[in-house]
Parts: structure tokens; sequence; C-alpha cells
């Protein structure tokens, strides 16, 4: 292959979003409005359960957009601008808002970009180390259409060329997308059986038990400290955390969502504060999300908790029981300005403990484990993709020499 430096003027122009009205912003509807927070740091859309937000008011039809679009971040709230530049590409037609920190990318006529290949040189640390040189603003950080159009980049003359190596790449996305549809059918799968089994309690041979103010005959209601062990996490000094990988994980309330962490610190601690893979995590400030853990063990940081089941047959329903009772303390708990779950609210969760359904629960179980590994996979394909993006682009590893990812598992 031959590569050619370019500046991005020479192919795309950037149009800006619009300023959507806040009185208008709902908690769900049709309508999703694209934010910064919906970019991954390494790129693509981040879908955020809970904290999306939804418009409902008129709006011109030119920012609604249509499956394809790419759009590029033009506003980072974080001084380091982890996400400033980086592309998302709009995965439907009329579902999905572009408002005025995101700009949309246009293609100018009579020159030739492969789509993908340009979606991954907008991901790149190359092309993205230089929107950040170039930014404005001490704190909240700022690029523009005129900054983006300045950066350099290599690429291969040929379309098909670039097309090729855009493949590659797609390839490891195209595997997690659909490792991330399985966790969703699972998840879902898992909440269903829950509802149906052991919250309406209309579980195998129900008929013939008898059930006593909500309490089926041999089963036991119990309090959430007497069948988990539940500890929280160490103040650690934020001056000691690094995003260089060096020491031990750390997870915060942030990475409860994405159930990743790319925060360490080295900072020794006592091991009781260590997370382990299928341990429950709770954020207990602002939004309570609840997860569970995967991947290596990392250290748990102050105000997030963590519940781990002491029998395993009851771990993947006890996730499940917890949902609701934390979902109440969210809309319940006040705060002055953030709501915080504490020790005393917890220590509140009543279960309902089932008796023999260990076959049903063991098949939940099944489903928790099986999302566990789909998830570690898709961190190991993410973090494959990542180092094969900087080298690809930059024309340091041919793309005839790189296995597909199917190809490397088989």
């Amino acid at each position: 292959m031959n590569w050619v430096e370019h500046k991005l003027g020479e192919f795309i122009s950037i149009k800006h979003g619009w300023a959507f009205k806040g009185k208008f912003f709902a908690e769900d509807g049709k309508y999703l409005l694209l934010t910064p927070g919906n970019i991954h740091e390494t790129g693509g859309l981040k879908l955020r359960p809970g904290k999306e937000k939804f418009y409902t008011g008129e709006f011109p039809d030119e920012f609604l957009m249509k499956a394809g679009d790419m759009l590029v971040v033009m506003t980072d709230l974080i001084q380091a601008a982890p996400i400033l530049g980086g592309a998302i590409v709009v995965p439907e037609d009329g579902r999905y808002l572009h408002n005025q920190r995101l700009g949309l990318v246009e293609y100018l006529p009579d020159r030739t970009i492969d789509k993908t290949f340009l979606y991954y040189v907008l991901n790149s640390p190359m092309y993205r180390g230089q929107v950040r040189s170039s930014a404005t603003g001490a704190t909240v950080r700022h690029t523009a259409p005129k900054r983006i159009y300045e950066c350099t980049v290599l690429m291969p003359d040929l379309v098909e060329e670039q097309q090729q190596v855009g493949a590659v790449l797609a390839a490891y996305d195209d595997l997690i997308t659909a490792n991330q549809r399985r966790i969703v059918l699972l998840e879902d799968a898992a909440r269903r059986l829950y509802r149906e089994w052991f919250a309406h309690l209309r579980f195998p041979g129900h008929e013939t038990v008898r059930v006593v103010d909500g309490v089926p005959q041999g089963w036991q209601r119990k309090n959430l400290f007497d069948v988990a062990d539940v500890d929280y996490g160490f103040p650690f000094k934020a001056g000691q955390f690094n995003n260089n990988g060096v020491g031990m994980p750390v997870v915060r309330i942030r990475d409860i969502p994405d159930v990743s962490t790319s925060t360490y610190t080295t900072e020794e601690v006592d091991n009781s504060y260590i997370i382990e893979r299928g341990d429950f995590l709770i954020g207990m400030d602002g939004i309570f999300h609840m997860n569970y853990w995967v991947g290596c063990n990392a250290y748990l940081v102050q105000r997030v908790c963590r519940v781990r089941p002491r029998e395993e047959l009851l771990r993947a329903y006890i996730g499940l029981a917890l949902l609701a009772p934390i979902k109440e303390f969210e809309i319940s708990i006040q705060g002055a300005t953030v709501a915080h779950l504490g020790a005393k609210h917890l220590k509140q969760i009543k279960l309902l403990i089932p008796c023999k359904l260990e076959e049903k629960l063991e098949m939940l179980n099944s489903m928790l484990w099986q999302t566990i590994t789909l998830r570690e996979e898709n961190i190991q394909l993410a973090r494959a993709r990542d180092l094969l993006l900087p080298k690809l682009m930059s024309g340091q590893l041919d793309v005839s020499g790189v296995a597909l990812p199917e190809e490397a598992a088989a």
C-alpha cells in the first residue's frame, strides 16, 4: 500500500447540531438526544440506560439522524479530553437527535474516502492527539470544524485499500456488537424468568404450594446481610490514580454501568477491598447503578458497595432480587444535592429465599455466567482492536498479515 498524508478538510465538512431546549428534556420518549456522554473513549456509541436524555418538543427535521450518519464530539467536559474529536455512527433511522455538542460529518463532492476507514481515522490516537493539542478551554475543552479540517492523517491512495483496513477493524467491532446482542437477550430472559417464578410466584408446581402473607410454604424472608457479605470500598487518594495501567485496577461509581475501568492505583490496601468476578456492585451516590463485575480482580473505591452471595446457588437470584429495592431507594431517597445510599438503607432489604427450586436457580446462574463470559470476550476483542488500530492506521502493519478475530479464535 502507498500511504499518503492528507488533511481531513480535503474530504469532509462538519455541520453543527441544534440547541435543544432544556424544558423539553425527559427521562423517556421517542427521541434520544445524543450527547458527548454517548461515546466510548475509544469511539463508538455508548447507550446509558437510566442516564439518557430524551426530547419531547418540536425540532427541525434535519437534526433527526439517519442510520449510518457519523458524528464527532466537539466538546469534552473533562480537562484531559479523552473523547474530544471521537466518532460514533448512528445505528438506526428516526430515533437519535443531533445536538450542538456534536458535529455531523458530511462528505465533500468529488473527493472519495471510505466511510468505515474514516470512522477509525477519527478514533485513532494520532488524530485524537492533534485535536486535543488544538483545543481551547482550560477545563471544558472545545474543538471546531476548522481545527478538525487541519488535522493530518495517513491513508492509502486507493479506496479499495482503505476498505481492507476498515474491514479488519470492523470485524472486531462486529463481533463485539453480536456479543452485546446476546448479552441483552440473556439478561432480558433472566429478568423475565425471575419475575415469573419468584416475583409473581408462578414457579413450577406453585399450584400445590400454600402461600401465607406472600411467602410460599418452605420459603423464608431473610435480611440481605444474612445471605450475602456486604462490604464498602476504600477511600483511595485520587492523586495516586493513573490511566497508564500501573498498579491495581480501581472501580469507581462511574465504572459500574460499563463494568470496566481504566483507572489504576499504586496505593496498597487490604485484600478485603478486592472485588472478584461475579460480585455485584452498587453505586451509593446519585443514580444507584447496580451491575456484576467481570474480568480481573480490582479494588473497590469508597461510595461503591460490594454484594457477594454466600451461597453460589443464590448468586444470580440475589442479584436480580436486589434490582427492585435499589430502584425504590433511588426514587425515594432525597439529598441536598446528591442522593446517598447508606448501610442503613441496605439493612432494610429483605429477600424471599426460595425452596426446592435448585434447577431453576442454576438456570439463572448459567445465564449470569454466560453474560459474564461474553462481556469478558468483548473486553479482549476491544483491547486487540485498540492495539491494532494505531498500527494499521499509520501503515506500520500490513493488513494482509492480520488475522480476523474469528480466524484467530479458531
